[in-house]
């Protein structure tokens, strides 16, 4: 049996109603046989409703990452913030300390150069009385 009207010619030519069954039963047999994934196809609205459900979800997701990377974003930014807080405040620490280094350095060069500058005019002042 493998053309419709080979199935008519045998539902027509079936004696009684148990026969036809059988006709009937044997052909679906076949036909599943012959298309296993059968069960498995889908319309087009079944299609359509899952292309929109999918959709959905998409878009879900899409909200959904965008609130997360706006939320990150803002903790960054706030970590961003907390940073140049922390680095300003190490600048103004080394800058006092440079600046109180610098100072003591200059302190101690004048506290050397001038005693050693009153001995040079004296030692000047010396020769110049020698001579």
């Amino acid at each position: 049996m493998g053309s419709v009207v080979e199935l008519y010619e045998a539902l027509a030519s079936a004696p009684d109603e148990r026969a036809r069954a059988r006709v009937i039963a044997a052909a679906f047999e076949r036909l599943e046989e012959r298309y296993p994934h059968l069960p498995d196809l889908v319309t087009n609205q079944q299609l359509r409703e899952t292309e929109l459900r999918l959709q959905k979800e998409i878009e879900q997701v899409r909200a959904d990452l965008t609130l997360q990377v706006e939320r990150l974003r803002g903790e960054v930014k706030t970590q961003i913030e907390q940073l140049r807080g922390e680095v300003k405040t190490q600048i103004e620490q080394l800058r006092g300390e440079v600046t109180t280094a610098i100072e003591r350095s200059r302190n101690t060069l004048l506290m050397w150069l001038i005693p050693l500058m009153f001995a040079q005019v004296g030692v000047m002042a010396a020769l110049v009385k020698l001579l």
